[in-house]
């Protein structure tokens, strides 16, 4: 798991392969993800959208922006935590992800940017 802290906001990242929407023959690896957002401010913040830069070991390059994530703009109170779960395919069995949430403190209404550190996307078959 790889965790990383910015601007008060502790966003950890777990990945899994997913073998059975895969293909490695038409070169198709699917990968899941698991975030968790934890807000260690004294403030309530909301996740108002998304950025992702996704890179594979072919030098493929997607960038993601959007609204929310998986199709809501959670609240996030202080000393809690929110987890979703999405994914990611690839065309290759390797590949990196990093990007940012902006979020909104609720007191101000002012809005900041948390930083998700690079983690990899890694298909069993490519350890051997």
């Amino acid at each position: 798991m790889h965790s990383k802290i910015s601007s008060g906001i502790v966003i950890s990242v777990e990945t899994f392969y997913q073998q059975e929407y895969s293909n490695p023959k038409n070169h198709d690896f699917m990968f899941a993800y698991k975030i968790t957002i934890q807000n260690s401010n004294l403030f309530p913040v909301k996740l108002l959208s998304r950025y992702w830069h996704i890179l594979d070991s072919n030098g493929m390059v997607k960038e993601v922006e959007g609204e929310g994530v998986v199709g809501i703009q959670p609240v996030i109170q202080p000393a809690e935590k929110y987890q979703y779960v999405s994914g990611c395919n690839l065309k290759s069995e390797l590949g990196r992800m990093q990007g940012n949430y902006v979020l909104q403190n609720m007191h101000s209404k002012a809005t900041f940017i948390a930083e998700i550190a690079p983690f990899y996307l890694t298909a069993p078959m490519k350890l051997n």
